[in-house]
C-alpha cells in the first residue's frame, strides 16, 4: 500500500536527507516536491497545499536550517504532520453496551458485508465478544446469502428474514433474538447501491433513528480515491456516523482517501481491510501508517502479530528439541505456518524498516513459501527428521514431487542448517558466533 507515494515523499527528502547545506530555497523546493507527490495520491489540492504550509512553518518555527542533522528532523516533521492529517491517535469502538449496536453503511461493492464479518471474527476473538450478524440488504438476495456463508465459516450466528421487505422491523427483531440469545454485540448489514439516492438514504437514517445504534459505521472501497471522500462526506451529512472503515487499501498504492478522508469529515478512519482472508483487519494507527508511508516500516505491530501468534507450549517444545539437536524440517514447517498465519506476506514486509523500500521491484506474496512447503512434503518422515540423509538420488526423487530444482532443494537444506546452528547459538548465549554466522550467510 502507499508504494507510489512513498517513492515519491523519498525522493522529495532526499536532498534534505543528505549532509549538504539546508536553504530556504531547498526547503521550498522538498516541499513544492512534497504537494505533488500528495497530489499524484490523489489527495485534495487545498489539503495538500494546507499540509507543506503547515509542515513549512514548523520547519522554519524549529530551526531545521541551523541544526546538525536537518534532513532527520525535516522528516520527522513531514511524518508527524502526516499522522495529524490521518487522524493523530487511533480511535476505538464504542462497544461498551451489553448489546452494542453497530450499524454499517455504504455503497455496493464497497466491501461492507465481507467487512462486517470481519469486524465480527475481530471482535469476537480480540475481545471476547459474542456478535450477532444481521442481513438487512432486503434488496440483493446475495448479500444475506453470502452473509450467512461467512457467518458458518467463522462460526457466528446470523439472523436474517427473507419473508419481511422492512429493514427496521428486521433490526428490531433482531435486537431482541440477540438480547434473548445472549449476544453482547449486534452488526447490522444493510443495503448499499451503485450510487447515493433518496431511497437508500431514508431507508439506512430511518434504520438509525429505530434503533440508536452505539456506532455507525461508512465503508469505503479506498481504491476510488478522492471519490471515496465525495461520498464519505454525503454519508456523514445525513448519517452523521462515527467512524470510517477503509477497505482494498492492500491494492491501493496511491492512498489518497486515507490521507483525505478525517481532514473532509472529521471523522476518523476506525478499522483498515489489508487482504481478502477474514483475519485481514486491523485497527488504524495514524502514527503508524505515516511511518509506514515514510519507510520506516511498523515494528510495533508486526510485533503485535507475532505475539498474536506466539503459542508458549509450541515454543518449550520447539527449546527441548534444539537443546537435544532434534530440531527437524517438520518443525520448521511448523514455524512457516505461525509466520503465515501474521497475515499476507507483502504487508508484513512493509512493516519491516527498510525492507519495503528494498524489495519494492521484488514479487512478495503469499505462495512466497509454497515451494518449501512443497519440497517438505515430498520428503519421508525420516529425511524431515535426518536432512543429512538427503543424498543426490533421495534430492531427484523430492525434486519430481515437488516440481523443484536440485538447486532449490540444495538451497533449503543449506537455510535450515544455518538457521539450526543460530537457534543453537540463541539458545547457549553465543551472540559473538551469531553475528559472525550471519555475517558469513551475506556473503
Amino acid at each position: 500500500m502507499f508504494n507510489n507515494l512513498s517513492d515519491k515523499l523519498d525522493k522529495a527528502l532526499q536532498v534534505l536527507k543528505g549532509h549538504g547545506r539546508i536553504t530556504e530555497i531547498n526547503v521550498a523546493e522538498t516541499l513544492k516536491e512534497v504537494r505533488r507527490a500528495l497530489l499524484d495520491a490523489d489527495v485534495n489540492f487545498k489539503i495538500a497545499k494546507e499540509f507543506t504550509v503547515r509542515v513549512k512553518e514548523k520547519a522554519i518555527g524549529q530551526n531545521v536550517l541551523t541544526d546538525l542533522k536537518p534532513g532527520q528532523l525535516m522528516v520527522k516533521i513531514v511524518k508527524d504532520e502526516l499522522a495529524e492529517l490521518m487522524g493523530g491517535d487511533a480511535s476505538e469502538l464504542n462497544i461498551s453496551a451489553s448489546p452494542s449496536i453497530i450499524l454499517m453503511s455504504g455503497l455496493q461493492g464497497s466491501g461492507k458485508t465481507t467487512f462486517s464479518g470481519k469486524l465480527a471474527n475481530y471482535l469476537q476473538k480480540k475481545k471476547n465478544k459474542k456478535p450477532l450478524l444481521v442481513a438487512c440488504d432486503i434488496y440483493r438476495p446475495a448479500a444475506i446469502e453470502q452473509l450467512h456463508v461467512l457467518g458458518k465459516q467463522l462460526d457466528i450466528d446470523v439472523y436474517s428474514d427473507s419473508e419481511n421487505k422492512d429493514p427496521v422491523s428486521i433490526s428490531k427483531a433482531a435486537i431482541a433474538h440477540a438480547k434473548s440469545n445472549g449476544h453482547n454485540l449486534i452488526i447490522i448489514d444493510t443495503a448499499g447501491r451503485l450510487a447515493i439516492d433518496e431511497l437508500m438514504m431514508n431507508e439506512i437514517s430511518n434504520i438509525k433513528k429505530a434503533i440508536n445504534p452505539h456506532e455507525v459505521l461508512f465503508v469505503v472501497d479506498s481504491m476510488t480515491g478522492q471519490d471515496a471522500v465525495n461520498t464519505a462526506k454525503a454519508f456523514n451529512e445525513i448519517l452523521d456516523f462515527d467512524g470510517v472503515i477503509l477497505t482494498k487499501l492492500d491494492g491501493d498504492t496511491r492512498g489518497g482517501a486515507a490521507l483525505s478522508i478525517k481532514q473532509v469529515v472529521d471523522k476518523p478512519i476506525k478499522f483498515i481491510g489489508t487482504g481478502e482472508k477474514m483475519e485481514a483487519i486491523d485497527v488504524f494507527y495514524p502514527s503508524r501508517m505515516a511511518d509506514r508511508i515514510l519507510g520506516m516500516g511498523d515494528v510495533v505491530s508486526l510485533v503485535e502479530r507475532a505475539q498474536e501468534q506466539f503459542d508458549e507450549k509450541e515454543a518449550r517444545r520447539i527449546q527441548k528439541k534444539i537443546a537435544k539437536n532434534t530440531f527437524g524440517l517438520d518443525d520448521f514447517l511448523k514455524q512457516i505456518h505461525q509466520i503465515k498465519k501474521m497475515g499476507n506476506m507483502k504487508d508484513l514486509v512493509g512493516m519491516i524498516p527498510g525492507a519495503g523500500k528494498m524489495l519494492k521491484d521484488v514479487d512478495v506474496d503469499d505462495d512466497s513459501f509454497k515451494h518449501i512447503e512443497a519440497m517438505i512434503q515430498s520428503m519421508t518422515p525420516n529425511e524431515r527428521s535426518n536432512p543429512s540423509l538427503i543424498n543426490k538420488s533421495r534430492k531427484d526423487r523430492i525434486g519430481k514431487g515437488s516440481g523443484t530444482s536440485i538447486q532449490q532443494i540444495n538451497q533449503l537444506l543449506k537455510q535450515f542448517t544455518q538457521m539450526s546452528k543460530m537457534m543453537k547459538m540463541m539458545q547457549g548465549g553465543g551472540a559473538n558466533k551469531m553475528m559472525q554466522m550471519m555475517q558469513n550467510m551475506k556473503r
